[in-house]
């Protein structure tokens, strides 16, 4: 970077915020996956919303590209530098504070750089609950969870990141600060502008605050770890307990037997929950304001009338929970190399998803093995392919697993964005006139394509 640009980054947010020294910038510029890494002229930290337009508009001016990062904890290489032109990282850390809770409203006002956990922390204390959770919640930032429509494991039951948002604080390409931080669940004036920017991975704007949806606290939670024959049977019993329960169940996961054995090597602290083996299983989490004997008892009393379970093991105190929980977060880690895919399709199709593809790659790589695991209440299967052999034929098995996705209607990202990993095959299964119309609004924000370029289009 030259001296002057640099120069001018230190008088705005100090000396000790502009990071250009390789063993500084490392950190910022390789995704969690260690898929993609590329240089950077800087890192640059700014503390305030007012610090990160002066940083934008110095950007503009100079025709360098910024790239927002959060927690860099994306699986998709869109936090990261591209290493095709001249980039900034502009990390959000430092803006942490939670500035404003209304829990009357149910609101909570929190800056782009807070961690997702403080978040649910700071909704904690006032006896109202965050819903977004997802297994980075510890290190994840809600600017980056924005920014990516996280998903999680409670979308069945409150959705997506954007549906926690009432409104937003973004700094535009150009440096002007947009406050849409509005607490309101009703205002019909016109575009709903806070959507332009959920999901974008900062390609439109860089998000430094939010006015959060919050919750009622439930009083009572029920953890139940089940066995069952197959992902068929796991969406019937989805079924049988929404007639049972309704509203009670706020997550609902399907891991194979393969995805289990995996953990259980992977860390030996963990236990088997059941004794003896299922070709499949169900995590299912419930959770409401009656006392907590009368839950359990409604939980038990529904999956015993359920003949998709074949055994179950409920969960007997927080401790016990956490353990379960820990065993389906685990998963990622324990098959870390392989080819990965994050795709969706109608509850009513996932079975079908995970035989079709299974049997497709067979086809072609006889003896792959295929994790499947994820979020059967909503749609969306992690389904992961073979070991770090199988990273040679990546393309390959991409198209195989699209092309059935594709042929239930479903989608190829379900909840961990486009970024780079993606934004070719995005051409492949999306409308030609969609992708207009982003390109469009892609244009009209940011014309000289400065935010995060080389991600989403």
């Amino acid at each position: 970077m030259d001296a002057r640009l640099q120069a001018a980054f230190a008088a705005l947010i100090g000396e000790r915020n502009v990071l250009n020294a390789p063993q500084d910038t490392a950190p910022y510029t390789r995704d969690w996956r260690k898929q993609y890494s590329a240089s950077a002229e800087c890192v640059l930290r700014p503390a305030s919303t007012a610090e990160v337009a002066a940083l934008v508009a110095l950007c503009a001016q100079e025709g360098v590209a910024v790239v927002p990062q959060g927690g860099n904890t994306g699986l998709a290489g869109g936090s990261v530098p591209t290493g095709a032109r001249r980039e900034v990282v502009l990390s959000l850390s430092r803006l942490n504070r939670i500035r404003h809770i209304d829990a009357l409203n149910g609101t909570l006002t929190a800056e782009a750089g807070c961690v997702l956990a403080q978040v649910q922390q700071a909704a904690d204390a006032v006896g109202r609950l965050f819903a977004l959770s997802l297994a980075a919640e510890g290190s994840c930032q809600i600017g980056g969870n924005l920014s990516t429509n996280a998903g999680g494991v409670n979308v069945l039951r409150y959705g997506n990141a954007r549906e926690q948002v009432l409104g937003l604080e973004v700094v535009l390409p150009d440096g002007r600060v947009w406050n849409g931080l509005r607490a309101l669940r009703k205002d019909n004036t016109g575009y709903d502008l806070k959507q332009l920017f959920l999901g974008a991975e900062g390609t439109l704007g860089v998000i430094t605050a939010a006015v959060l949806k919050l919750h009622p606290r439930p009083g009572a939670r029920a953890t139940a770890w089940i066995g069952t024959r197959s992902p068929a049977d796991a969406v019937q019993l989805l079924s049988r307990l929404y007639e049972a329960l309704g509203e009670r169940i706020s997550a609902f996961e399907l891991v194979s037997r393969r995805c289990l054995e995996a953990v259980l090597a992977h860390e030996a602290a963990h236990r088997d929950p059941l004794p003896r083996a299922h070709a499949w299983y169900v995590l299912a989490e419930f959770a409401d304001a009656s006392p907590q004997a009368a839950l359990t008892a409604q939980v038990e009393q529904a999956l015993g009338g359920c003949p998709e379970v074949e055994d179950a093991a409920l969960a007997a105190s927080a401790a016990q929970s956490l353990a379960l929980w820990r065993i389906r977060e685990s998963i990622p880690e324990a098959q870390f190399a392989n080819v990965k895919h994050d795709v969706s399709v109608p509850v009513s199709k996932v079975a079908e998803l995970i035989t079709r593809a299974e049997a497709a790659l067979q086809a072609r790589f006889p003896g792959v093995t295929v994790f499947a695991f994820g979020h059967i209440g909503d749609g969306n299967i992690h389904f992961n392919v073979g070991d770090e052999a199988l990273l040679a034929h990546r393309e390959t098995v991409n198209r195989i697993v699209y092309s059935v996705v594709a042929a239930l209607g479903g989608s190829i990202s379900a909840e961990h964005g486009l970024g780079q990993l993606k934004r070719e095959a995005i051409r492949r299964h999306k409308d030609a006139l969609e992708l207009e119309l982003m390109r469009a609004i892609k244009r009209t924000l940011d014309p000289q394509d400065l935010m995060n370029p080389g991600k989403v289009l």
